[in-house]
């Protein structure tokens, strides 16, 4: 086998965390658009366990520094604040 072809650890991780964030966002859509009360509450049910195994893998991500984003700085968070605070008093 060719070591050139082998996905790193890294590699991995990375895929599995983008893999989990297209479930968790199917999972939503299913729980959105779902008709029956059972069967949403089923969809909201793995909803929630799939976010767990998304949290699982983005934690072991950060311990081993693979995933790092970037912090927001106070001004930042004043302007979405402040956004979101305009859209909600012209509701």
């Amino acid at each position: 086998m060719n070591s050139q072809s082998l996905m790193t650890d890294k590699e991995i991780m990375e895929d599995m965390l983008s893999s989990q964030k297209a479930i968790t966002g199917v999972y939503n859509t299913f729980s959105n658009e779902c008709s029956h009360q059972n069967i949403r509450d089923d969809f909201l049910n793995i909803l929630r366990d799939e976010h767990n195994i998304q949290s699982c893998i983005y934690t072991e991500m950060q311990k081993r520094g693979w995933y790092a984003p970037a912090e927001a700085q106070q001004p930042q968070i004043d302007q979405v604040k402040n956004k979101f605070q305009t859209i909600s008093a012209s509701l």
